[in-house]
């Protein structure tokens, strides 16, 4: 309070007097009231001086001279209050002559003061206020309801919202509009949005297009487009805000064809365009840079560039928003072109320019514009301002480069949400979980608010089995921030159980959801699909049905994608497409190319085929899904002739096309085709990607070539893990075992941590070298000194070693104890072991396991058999072959073969068919001569026929990798190395003439068989005999 009197006040000449109360300080620094003295009404009327702030006020009469006030934010006090005053220090300076009894505080001048405390954030003394109240109007909640609201305290809002209905005062739709808006803004209270809802269905308010705008808003903002949808549709009245709104929430939620339709069905465009024409607002500069806008945003670039051509006068607003028009849709260097234009004839680039085009440089392609406007950033000085860093931000995470993302996460300024969550994502998309989830943890500590954009990602980060736990922690904190119920969280949740094989957990989040959208759905199929289990997912996909809910494309993908057998294509793939046909989904190219795929999968190649031929626009997607059909069914000839094909066709072959031709090229042998594809990926700058890289590498490393995979690994400092699994898969293939282990070890000093890859080639170089010890030893590695769960293909490996060492009831005990049940391979790999040291109980009671598993697997006959007859149970072997017979299981029949320039020559057994057979079997029989002068006798036992001891070793001379060994020597230049290829193991016979041969024709020769490399070499091989 002023310690003054009232009657009269005297200011010194030139003197100041800084007059405290309250609400403020005032000053009075001007000649004009040098040695004068003032009445009250006098001084009240007194014109504004230089310090106008300072000398809004004085005091206040009853006589009503405040209307003659110079201000008039005071002039009107009488009719309308607070209502007009702008500046806090005279609202609270008035306030405080109001408490001096000066003025009589009426209800309407304590609401509109109460307005005032709560738009200048002042929320305390506003409430103060409202509790002192002697009377209270509906006006005196409503504002300070939406007071509350104003500020930011969201769950206040709702608390006093509640104790409004208690009381039974009624909320204006205005105040309801607020409260409505703020559940979605808090992105936490969605059921107090929905009970708000409720309230206003029960009231009557839903005619209000206000109320039903932000009702229709909250649940597009928490990712429940149909019920924004069906508030859409049962409003009687509809603003812009209302088809904006609706348009928005299915832009959010990832859906711009629902947004295209809005516009189709209901021409809402063309309304408005007609309405400006109607009204001739066209001419006007605001007008025609919105239509620039509204006309970009729905891909008409060309009307867009119509009306900014023709405008007299342009704006900032007008060049950013045509440049927008052109980045939106895609033509980034026409959009560039605008920007250069811009900076020649308009010469003033604000913040909204440069985020809009780095807001389309999101590709590892566009990085070399997006550092360019990075640097302008910088140089202009707009790094400081948080849109353009948030737009920094999105273009390195979308080009997968989180380490820049980050230094300009840590070089900003100033930080929000979109920021975090923005850098969340980047590390997300760049395989950085755990600096996902440690981002998280600091903006918990640190208090910084987090929403369910920043869980969604944090979510995404536990995609993979290490991460269950984590994942689950992530789930209990989304249900104690009270975003469980959020549509987009729900989804999230339900993909991350599906990711990591959790099925029970991902179907019990799925039915804890208040409502089930197609994503949700989607994402549990997809769950069941990967876990290859193709009864849950399409009972499922019934469930879903059943429910009413829509399926889409990626509905019928993910479906079709669980039909993985033979078995399936009867009862659930051609039901499945007979469904496609008559839902309208056959059209869809995504569909088209599952179902080719699909077919391929269950076994029917030709329907593949006469799917894929009748297309007429085949994408590379499709050549795509084609060429892994024929490379699913072993055809791997037919996989490069697509490949021909493709570059023939003029479809730019991309890393899958790349990686199934390389890979076929591994499986044929074929060094020069793969060699060729590889160059060319080099040439294509290709030679970076990963997928390419390991294909090519274990392309050189099928083909024999040891020596160029190790060139193209880099240095043993920079190799990442996979190139490192490489090195040891490469070395093991080829018999290098003792290197397999250094180069182990090598990587962990290296400090690189093994993954399961890496041990199932270190398991299986050491079964292959005969290192029995240290394979069990690395085993046991796995969990205890790496805390990682043993797979079954490490079981697998470790049964395979025990067996070859004949450690054969050692191999049966493992068994018995694995912490997963036995699948066909570990009773394949126990039976094979039986076969080689003659065990036939033990490989009795493997055969009975594989045939309970695979029935119609010629393995287990062929396998069997051939115990029987290396241990001369003919009778044994002849009832084999009788099942195999009635069960019309045909034998695979060996083939071996040898690739000189571009031409391949195959032999089978006793194979007569070659051009030059007399040649071969002329050089046959001189290898045959020499060898045994040399010391070379048969061993007749690997013969499986019961016939005499010659015929045994006559037929033993026709095995196909012997007439493949005799057409190379007769067909290579002398000293050259031999290669051969065969589709099946070598066997001890062929393998001693291979060693002799080495050794008396001096020869070196490779030989690919089924396992591995074997590389003959005077007379000794790398197996060393153990194979």
């Amino acid at each position: 309070m002023w310690k003054v009197g009232f009657k009269s006040l005297i200011f010194p000449g030139t003197t100041v007097e800084h007059r405290r109360i309250r609400a403020g300080q005032l000053a009075t620094q001007s000649p004009v009231f040098s040695g004068r003295r003032f009445s009250f009404a006098q001084w009240i009327c007194l014109p504004p001086v230089q310090d106008a702030t300072n000398l809004d006020i004085a005091m206040f009469e009853k006589s009503g001279r405040k209307k003659n006030h110079w201000n008039p934010e005071i002039s009107c006090f009488d009719q309308i209050g607070f209502s007009q005053i702008t500046i806090e220090t005279t609202g609270r300076a008035v306030h405080a002559l109001c408490v001096k009894g000066l003025v009589r505080l009426s209800v309407l001048h304590t609401n509109t003061l109460i307005n005032m405390y709560t738009k200048f954030g002042r929320v305390k003394p506003a409430r103060h206020l409202f509790d002192i109240m002697p009377v209270r109007n509906e006006v005196s909640w409503n504002t300070m309801m939406s007071g509350i609201v104003r500020v930011g305290l969201y769950l206040e809002g709702m608390e006093f919202f509640r104790k409004m209905c208690d009381l039974g005062i009624k909320p204006s739709s205005f105040v309801i509009a607020s409260l409505v808006t703020a559940c979605g803004r808090s992105g936490s209270m969605f059921r107090e949005g929905v009970q708000v809802h409720g309230f206003v269905a029960k009231s009557g308010l839903l005619s209000d297009v206000y109320v039903s705008t932000a009702i229709l808003h909250l649940y597009g903002v928490y990712g429940l487009v149909s019920c924004s949808r069906k508030v859409f549709e049962e409003m009687p009245d509809r603003n812009v805000v209302s088809w904006t709104s609706l348009m928005v929430g299915y832009s959010d939620k990832g859906e711009p064809e629902e947004v295209i339709d809005i516009y189709k069905d209901e021409s809402l465009g063309r309304q408005i365009i007609g309405q400006v024409v109607k009204s001739g607002l066209e001419s006007k500069l605001a007008v025609e840079n919105s239509l620039i806008s509204m006309l970009g945003s729905m891909g008409n670039v060309d009307y867009a560039n119509y009306i900014f051509d023709q405008m007299s006068e342009r704006d900032t607003i007008s060049w950013n928003s045509i440049a927008a028009a052109y980045a939106q849709n895609g033509h980034i260097e026409e959009s560039f072109r605008i920007f250069s234009l811009m900076r020649r004839f308009h010469d003033e680039v604000n913040s909204t320019t440069v985020s809009t085009l780095l807001s389309v440089l999101g590709h590892v392609d566009h990085q070399k514009w997006g550092r360019g406007i990075h640097g302008l950033v910088v140089k202009m000085g707009f790094d400081s301002v948080v849109c353009v860093c948030n737009t920094l931000l999105r273009m390195y995470a979308g080009a997968g480069r989180s380490v820049e993302a980050n230094l300009v996460f840590k070089q900003m300024p100033t930080k929000d949400l979109i920021s975090w969550n923005s850098l969340m994502a980047s590390f997300v998309n760049d395989g950085r979980s755990l600096d996902a989830l440690g981002l998280l943890c600091s903006m918990i500590s640190s208090g910084k608010s987090v929403n369910y954009v920043t869980f969604t990602s944090a979510l995404a980060a536990c995609f993979t089995p290490d991460f269950f736990e984590k994942g689950r922690i992530l789930h209990g904190l989304v249900v104690v921030s009270g975003l469980f119920y959020n549509q987009i969280i729900g989804n999230a949740l339900v993909s991350m159980y599906g990711k990591i094989g959790e099925m029970s957990e991902s179907r019990r989040v799925l039915l804890q959801m208040p409502r089930r959208d197609v994503v949700a759905w989607n994402a549990l199929i997809g769950g069941y699909a990967e876990d290859e289990d193709p009864d849950k997912a399409l009972a499922a996909f019934q469930t879903m049905r059943v429910e009413g809910v829509s399926s889409n494309y990626i509905t019928v993908v993910s479906v079709l994608s669980a039909c993985l057998l033979p078995g399936d294509l009867l009862e659930r793939g051609k039901p499945l497409h007979a469904y496609i046909v008559s839902a309208g989904f056959e059209s869809d190219e995504h569909v088209k190319n599952s179902l080719i795929t699909m077919y391929a999968k269950c076994g029917d190649l030709s329907s593949s085929q006469d799917l894929f031929n009748g297309l007429d626009n085949r994408n590379i997607i499709t050549w795509n899904a084609m060429l892994a059909a024929n490379a699913h069914h072993g055809h791997g000839e037919e996989v490069l002739k697509l490949v021909s094909k493709m570059r023939s066709f003029g479809v730019s072959l991309d890393q899958f096309s790349f990686s199934e031709g390389l890979s076929a090229a591994a499986k044929l042998a074929v060094l020069e085709e793969g060699q060729q594809l590889h160059g060319l990926a080099v040439k294509l700058g290709f030679e970076h990607d990963s997928f390419i890289f390991n294909a090519a590498a274990d392309m050189y490393s099928k083909c024999g070539e040891i020596g160029e995979v190790v060139k193209m690994l880099p240095p043993s400092v920079n190799r990442s893990l996979p190139s490192w699994n490489i090195l040891i898969s490469a070395l093991g293939r080829h018999g290098y075992f003792e290197e397999v282990c250094a180069t182990f070890h090598e990587m962990l000093e290296m400090g690189i941590k093994p993954g399961h890859v890496t041990f199932v080639s270190l398991l299986t170089a050491c079964s292959h070298g005969g290192l029995v010890d240290k394979g069990l030893a690395y085993y046991d590695m796995i969990a205890r000194d790496f805390g990682l769960e043993p797979a079954i293909e490490h079981c697998i490996c470790v049964i395979d070693l025990l067996g070859r060492s004949g450690r054969l009831a050692e191999a049966e005990t493992f068994i018995s104890k694995m912490p997963m049940k036995p699948n066909d391979l570990v009773w394949r790999s126990l039976l094979a072991s039986c076969k080689i040291h003659g065990n036939l109980d033990r490989g009795r009671k493997a055969a009975e396991n594989l045939s309970k598993l695979e029935p119609e697997d010629d393995s287990v006959y062929v396998l069997s058999s051939n115990m029987f007859a290396t241990t001369g149970r003919w009778e044994d072997v002849e009832n084999v072959r009788k099942q195999m017979g009635f069960k019309n299981i045909k034998k695979k029949q060996a083939c071996s073969w040898v690739k000189l320039k571009d031409k391949v020559s195959s032999f089978g057994i006793g194979d007569r068919t070659h051009p030059q057979t007399m040649e071969i079997y002329a050089k046959l029989e001189d290898i045959k001569k020499l060898i045994k002068e040399s010391g070379y006798v048969a061993d007749t036992s690997q013969a499986l026929q019961d016939t005499d001891e010659e015929q045994k070793e006559h037929n033993l001379w026709n095995h196909s990798e012997r007439l493949a060994l005799a057409y190379a020597l007769m067909s290579t230049p002398e000293g050259s190395t031999v290669r051969i290829f065969k589709n099946l193991r070598i066997c001890s016979d062929c393998h001693s003439v291979y060693k002799f041969v080495s050794r008396v024709i001096g020869r070196r020769i490779v030989l690919r068989d089924q396992y591995r490399f074997h590389h003959f070499e005077r007379g000794l091989c790398s197996c060393k005999d153990y194979w």
